[in-house]
C-alpha cells in the first residue's frame, strides 16, 4: 500500500504542475488577445480545438492507459503540454488574425490532448488507490484531489495574469515551460518504471471505451450539460464583461477569477463533510438537489442585472455563491463515475465520462462568445440555465442510494 501510496502521490504531484500552466495559460491567451483587439467570440474560437481534443482524447486515452499503463499516458501530457507552451511563445502580433487564430487554436489543440491525459491518469490512480467498499474513503479522495487541482488552477490564472504584466506573452510561456519540464524529469526519475501497466495483461478493444453501462451513460449526459452551463458564462463572458464593462485591468481580472477557482477548488475538498458523506453517501438523487440549487442562483444573478439592482455587485457575489454550489455539484459527480466504474474498465469508464466533460465544455466555450455577442452576460446566463435544466432533467434517471452500486 505505501509503494502504492506514493506512486499515487507522484502521478497527483505531477497533474499540479500541469494544471499551475494550464489555468494560467487560459488566462493568457485570453487575456493578450483581448488585449490585441480579438472580439469575443474570436477568442472563443481559440479554445475550440482544446476542448475538441479533449472528446477524442478522453475516449482514446483511457484506452491507451488501459493498454499501456497510466505512466505512459502521464509522460505524454506532460511531454506535449511542454512543447505546446514552447510554440505557442513564438506567436507575432503581427501576423494576420486568420493566421493567429489558426496557429493558436493548432496549438491549443495539442495542449488540450496533454490536459486529458493527464487528467485521466490522475483520476483513475485513484479507483486503484482506494479499497473497495470504502466508499466514504472514496468520495473523500476524490473530493481532495479535484479541490486542490482546482485551487491551482485558481493560482494559475493569477500566475497568468501576473507574467502576462511581468515578462509578455512569450516570456510567460517560456517560464512555464521550463518549470513543467523540470517537473517532469523529477517524477519519471522517482517514477522509474512503476505504472507502466500489468506485463501479459490482456489489452482493451478499442470499442469498449464506449459504455454500454447505463448508469454511467446518463451521469455522463448529464455532466455535459452541468459543465456546459458553467462554461457558458465563465469562459469568456465573464473575463470578457470584467475587461470591458468594469474596466479591470490584466493582473485585476486574473487575480479576481484565480480568487473564485481556488475558492471552488477548497470548496470541493470539504464537500464530503458538508454532506455528511461518512454517513450517507450521496446519491443520483442528491445531484439533481443540488443541480436545481445552482438553477436558483444563476436566475437570481440574471434578475438582479436585468432589473439594474446592483449588477456589479449581484455579479461579483453572485459568483461566489455560484462557485459553492458548482463546486459541490462537481464533487459529487467525481465521486459517482468512480463508484459506478467497473474496476477492470476504470480507465475507461472515467475516459468516456471525461469525453462527456469535454462535448460539454465545448458547446458552453462556443456559445459563451455567441451569447455575449448577441445578450452581453445575461444573454450567457439565461443560455447556462437552459443548460442546467437539461442536466437536472437527465439526472432523474440516475439511480437512488438504494440502487447505488458500491465499487470495486
Amino acid at each position: 500500500m505505501s509503494a502504492a501510496i506514493r506512486n499515487y502521490a507522484l502521478v497527483t504531484g505531477a497533474y499540479w504542475g500541469f494544471t499551475l500552466t494550464d489555468g494560467a495559460l487560459r488566462m493568457l491567451v485570453l487575456l493578450h488577445f483581448h488585449a490585441l483587439g480579438y472580439s469575443a467570440f474570436e477568442i472563443a474560437l481559440l479554445f475550440i480545438l482544446y476542448e475538441v481534443a479533449g472528446i477524442v482524447t478522453n475516449l482514446v486515452g483511457g484506452w491507451l492507459a488501459q493498454a499501456r499503463g497510466l505512466r505512459f499516458t502521464l509522460f505524454a501530457g506532460l511531454a506535449l503540454q511542454i512543447a505546446s507552451l514552447t510554440a505557442l511563445s513564438f506567436t507575432n502580433p503581427d501576423w494576420l488574425p486568420a493566421i493567429s487564430v489558426a496557429y493558436v487554436m493548432g496549438l491549443q489543440a495539442a495542449s488540450g490532448v496533454a490536459k486529458d491525459l493527464t487528467k485521466m491518469s490522475s483520476k483513475s490512480a485513484i479507483k486503484v488507490l482506494v479499497p473497495a467498499h470504502a466508499e466514504g474513503a472514496l468520495f473523500r479522495w476524490v473530493a481532495l484531489l479535484t479541490g486542490s487541482k482546482n485551487a491551482l488552477k485558481g493560482v494559475g490564472f493569477f500566475m497568468g495574469g501576473a507574467l502576462l504584466s511581468w515578462l509578455g506573452f512569450s516570456g510567460a510561456l517560456l517560464a512555464m515551460a521550463a518549470g513543467l519540464a523540470l517537473t517532469l524529469v523529477a517524477v519519471a526519475i522517482s517514477l522509474g518504471s512503476a505504472m507502466a501497466g500489468p506485463a501479459g495483461a490482456m489489452k482493451p478493444k478499442f470499442r469498449d471505451v464506449f459504455s454500454r453501462d447505463r448508469k454511467i451513460n446518463v451521469l455522463s449526459a448529464a455532466r455535459l450539460f452541468l459543465f456546459g452551463s458553467r462554461d457558458i458564462w465563465f469562459v469568456v463572458g465573464l473575463p470578457v464583461f470584467l475587461a470591458s464593462e468594469l474596466g479591470w485591468g490584466h493582473i485585476e481580472v486574473g487575480s479576481y477569477m484565480a480568487l473564485w477557482v481556488i475558492g471552488y477548488g477548497l470548496i470541493q475538498a470539504i464537500a464530503p463533510k458538508m454532506l455528511r458523506a461518512k454517513t450517507r453517501e450521496p446519491d443520483g438523487r442528491t445531484a439533481q438537489i443540488w443541480i436545481a440549487a445552482l438553477i436558483a442562483v444563476s436566475a437570481a444573478i440574471a434578475i438582479a442585472i436585468t432589473q439594474d439592482f446592483a449588477p456589479e455587485l449581484a455579479v461579483l457575489g453572485g459568483l461566489l455563491v455560484f462557485g459553492i454550489v458548482f463546486a459541490i455539484n462537481s464533487s459529487l459527480h467525481s465521486y459517482l463515475i468512480l463508484a459506478y466504474a467497473e474496476g477492470d474498465k476504470v480507465a475507461m469508464n472515467v475516459g468516456f465520462y471525461y469525453m462527456s466533460n469535454a462535448i460539454g465544455r465545448l458547446t458552453g466555450t462556443v456559445l459563451s462568445g455567441v451569447a455575449y455577442l448577441y445578450g452581453g452576460l445575461v444573454g450567457c446566463l439565461v443560455t447556462s440555465i437552459a443548460f442546467l435544466t437539461l442536466a437536472w432533467v437527465i439526472s432523474a434517471a440516475l439511480p437512488s442510494r438504494s440502487a447505488t452500486p458500491t465499487h470495486g
